[in-house]
């Protein structure tokens, strides 16, 4: 059933194909491709970067010492089974743990590095796990990152800095006001919720696939906004942010994706300009 879905989605696609010409969407690897690597690992970006992927997003949290750590949870029991909390945590200590596929925990800096020396990078969205950060922290938070990150930019390459928490939006933009910033929402994308990120001096949202319309995104590209759909679970989730006509799909199997586009989908390019 599930491969079936997925064939009608792309006749759907081709018929509107043949009728719009040539379209384009930047196929985005969630934590790297969460269901094809072991997320948030420098192993694992190094993988997805051999099999063709070249726009990434990632999570960010600062430890104990001020260090920026490439995490999504908090803690580091479901990655490594060990109990141990990121924001109670050293570099040091962070770094003497091993993921259960035997990775160490990737800082920042590393993963900075390694996508500067490839040089191909063409997208990288930045998500900042500030939410539960009490407002002192987030100046230093916004301070370490930014910065570190633009500098070893490779020069073809744009950096979006994303999040929930609307606080560390608003101070990334009162200290870099160039920054370029992204909304993320566990909704829909509706007209409030384009409001909001007008509010914060953003044109870019990341918002739930399920329940988006083609209507909202329409009069959301018509604004200028960038839109970017999530979760991408599976190829039918990228058809589906392909056929709303999303400007990005972020999803956990993008080496699947890339692979049906090019077997499939001929007229579809998987990179997107988004500057």
């Amino acid at each position: 059933m599930k491969r079936l879905f997925v064939l009608l989605g792309a006749i759907v696609v081709a018929l509107a194909a043949e009728a719009q010409g040539p379209c384009s969407i930047q196929v985005l690897g969630h934590r790297g491709g969460r269901y094809e690597i072991e997320e948030n690992t420098l192993a694992g970006f190094k993988s997805a970067c051999e099999n063709g992927v070249r726009a990434f997003e990632t999570d960010v949290r600062i430890s104990k010492d001020g260090e920026l750590v490439v995490m999504h949870d908090a803690s580091l029991k479901r990655i490594a089974g060990v109990d141990i909390k990121v924001e109670e945590s050293t570099r040091k200590e962070l770094k003497k743990v091993t993921t259960k596929q035997g990775n160490s925990v990737l800082m920042v800096d590393e993963l900075v590095d390694y996508f500067r020396d490839r040089g191909d990078i063409a997208y990288v969205e930045w998500e900042m796990k500030t939410r539960k950060y009490d407002e002192s922290v987030l100046e230093e938070y916004c301070k370490k990152l930014y910065p570190m990150v633009m500098k070893n930019k490779p020069a073809g390459s744009l950096y979006v800095f994303s999040s929930f928490d609307e606080r560390v939006i608003r101070q990334m933009k009162s200290l870099y006001p160039e920054v370029e910033g992204m909304l993320i929402a566990s909704e829909p994308l509706s007209e409030s919720l384009v409001a909001r990120a007008e509010a914060l001096g953003v044109k870019r949202i990341a918002c739930k696939i399920d329940k988006t319309s083609r209507h909202d995104l329409k009069n959301a590209h018509e604004k200028g906004f960038i839109i970017n759909l999530w979760p991408g679970g599976s190829l039918e989730d990228f058809m589906l942010a392909l056929s709303l006509g999303a400007d990005i799909a972020c999803t956990d199997c993008p080496v699947e994706v890339l692979h049906f586009i090019e077997k499939n989908l001929p007229w579809v390019t998987p990179t997107k300009s988004l500057k």
